[in-house]
């Protein structure tokens, strides 16, 4: 016998005791089957086979605490495995039970309904619906305003899971007046609170510019700055994603949190840890910098190219570096001063070589070229784009001889450079399909020099002019 069937075997056993007269022994049993229910889904498809949520669902609402406690604990174990059997909790009328809970005396009774409701919302809108048309959200935000700090963390973090899913069922929350009492607890001293806290109200806002400025319009800033500084690396990541989020939406969002010093506390946050913490301020700068001119040169003042450079050297994961080189790009493709600002930090031959590296994801190669494409499109700095004439291949090549065809004709000081660093050279040992956009770059660049310097530098002269040595004959 597998171990597989003796659970579900001991699963059948524990049943019975359910219905014991002895209320220990009823508690003892709905821990054990949720324990059970809690290590994985099979097992907590077996407690739904077995019958056992209609039971449980009835004691909710006769049984004391305790057993309340134990059965939103079934419950949640079994709503948290699949979709399918979250939907099986909501098919027994455990919802409505589970609402009634909300108001119980009791904070632990209340807390574990709240758990398990959240459970079940966060699998997908239709169930989260559920939830909200079994009236829990205007007690969830009740919940937020008692006084047990772990009744408010889970309370957050349902109205959290029943958010995400769709404007719609943010405005739900909204609509209970949740986000002022949320805003109200950003800066209370317990850290997991915060961190369910900053996701609730980033879920909020991530829907719509309408509900972005509802969550700015509770006043979050300056005081959400304060999480990029925190000594808890999720708080600084929630808090992160909440800006992120925010800013996303539009230029006057973007504009606002440049103004209340957020680039400044994002830029920071990103230098002072690591790994996937980094990632939202990593984005949130993109975003930002996305928008306009004028903000994209908000975050190279703030000095966002070196955080982001450094980035891309020193992260191991690929959707990291991925993420800040599409911030790059974001910031170089506005003009030839922005591009020059990301140019200037070298990281240029950086995004060519992941974008060529064949160990580099597709996602990563995608972002680099893209980025390259972004900034080379605008840079006029002929001192970041020279040495990757030697590497590039010819789908981005184009675009470095394309900025060179642009700026030689008009600069004499810089086609002397050219010469001299060997980019002339590297240019006539290009191979470019006649009549192509690269060829015509290249006639350009070609036409700014004497017919003679061009073929001294074009590949073979110099065996053309060996060869005329040795077939000259002296005049004796």
């Amino acid at each position: 016998m597998s171990q597989r069937q003796v659970l579900q075997g001991v699963i059948s056993l524990l049943r019975p005791l359910l219905l014991d007269v002895v209320p220990t022994i009823q508690q003892t049993a709905a821990l054990a089957l949720g324990r059970l229910a809690y290590f994985n889904d099979d097992l907590a498809e077996a407690v739904v086979k077995e019958d056992i949520l209609p039971q449980l669902v009835c004691s909710l609402s006769e049984q004391n605490r305790f057993y309340k406690k134990a059965a939103a604990f079934v419950l949640r174990a079994v709503g948290k495995h699949s979709p399918q059997l979250a939907q099986a909790i909501v098919e027994c009328g455990a919802l409505e039970a589970l609402v009634i809970c909300l108001e119980d005396f009791d904070p632990g009774v209340k807390e574990g309904a709240a758990w398990a409701l959240g459970y079940i919302a966060r699998h997908n809108s239709e169930l989260s619906q559920a939830v909200v048309d079994a009236g829990a959200v205007p007690l969830l935000v009740l919940c937020i305003q008692e006084p047990e700090i772990a009744l408010k963390r889970i309370a957050a973090s349902t109205l959290s899971d029943i958010s995400k899913h769709s404007p719609e069922l943010a405005q739900t929350v909204v609509d209970a007046g949740a986000i002022a009492y949320l805003a109200q607890m950003i800066l209370n001293p317990d850290a997991k609170l915060k961190c369910q806290v900053l996701s609730a109200l980033s879920q909020i806002a991530k829907h719509s510019v309408d509900l972005a400025e509802l969550v700015v319009e509770a006043e979050i800033f300056p005081v959400v700055l304060t999480c990029m500084k925190d000594s808890d690396e999720y708080v600084k990541k929630n808090g992160a994603t909440l800006i992120r989020e925010i800013a996303k939406h539009s230029p006057e969002l973007s504009q606002f949190i440049v103004n209340a010093g957020g680039v400044a506390a994002v830029i920071d946050c990103i230098g002072s840890c690591k790994g996937t913490v980094r990632l939202p301020g990593i984005m949130m700068l993109g975003y930002v910098a996305a928008h306009s001119e004028n903000l994209s040169m908000a975050v190279i003042v703030s000095k966002g190219i070196p955080p982001l450079c450094t980035c891309l050297l020193e992260e191991h994961e690929d959707h990291i570096k991925a993420a800040a080189a599409w911030a790059l790009g974001q910031i170089g493709r506005h003009t030839p001063e922005h591009a020059r600002a990301v140019a200037e930090t070298n990281v240029l031959g950086t995004l060519l070589s992941m974008y060529m590296d064949i160990r580099s994801s597709e996602d990563l190669q995608l972002k680099a070229k893209r980025a390259l494409k972004n900034i080379l499109q605008k840079c006029t700095y002929l001192p970041a784009l020279e040495p990757l004439l030697h590497d590039a291949p010819p789908n981005i090549m184009k675009h470095i001889v394309g900025q060179f065809s642009k700026v030689l004709p008009h600069d004499s000081k810089a086609r002397r450079l050219f010469v001299t660093s060997g980019g002339l050279k590297k240019v006539q040992e290009i191979k470019a399909e006649p009549g192509s956009l690269l060829q015509e770059y290249i006639n350009t660049i070609n036409n700014c020099y004497p017919e003679e310097v061009v073929r001294y530098y074009s590949p073979g002269y110099s065996e053309m002019l060996l060869e005329r040595v040795e077939n000259y004959q002296p005049v004796l």
